[in-house]
């Protein structure tokens, strides 16, 4: 039996992914986030994908905000410091919460989802549930 066409990836979530490949780089080579978005969208083939501005509006703010975002998932993260969380799920955190604090289009629920999901694929088995916590706690805050 053949299977169908693969479900294709919506196009904020692969602008989520191409934001959170650029934190990452930036958080392990220890650069300015925005210094490293310029030398990957120098490197990324033209056209460039439609969702790559939403890409770069991630990391841009992630980056503007960086301060207020770890300074609100270290107060909430329930036993663990922002060095001590993977690389991944400290930057999958930042992109939800800048979602949840700066983003009005996006709903929450989707910020936090859309971490969850891409922390299921890319992270460890703990990582889902560490990061659905954290966001709720989060985004429970922000609406207060």
């Amino acid at each position: 039996m053949a299977e169908g066409p693969k479900q294709q990836m919506p196009a904020r979530r692969k602008a989520r992914k191409r934001a959170l490949d650029v934190l990452f780089e930036a958080d392990l080579r220890d650069r300015p986030p925005v210094e490293v978005l310029a030398g990957y969208l120098e490197r990324i083939e033209r056209p460039h994908p439609e969702h790559l501005g939403y890409a770069v509006a991630l990391v841009e703010g992630v980056a503007a905000h960086l301060d207020r975002i770890d300074e609100l998932i270290a107060s909430y993260a329930e036993g663990w410091t922002l060095d001590r969380m993977p690389t991944v799920d400290r930057n999958l955190a930042r992109i939800a919460v800048y979602e949840l604090l700066y983003l009005d289009e996006i709903d929450d629920a989707v910020a936090i989802s859309e971490a969850v999901e891409l922390a299921r694929q890319m992270s460890t088995d703990d990582s889902p549930r560490f990061l659905n916590g954290l966001l709720g706690r989060i985004a429970e805050y922000a609406t207060r």
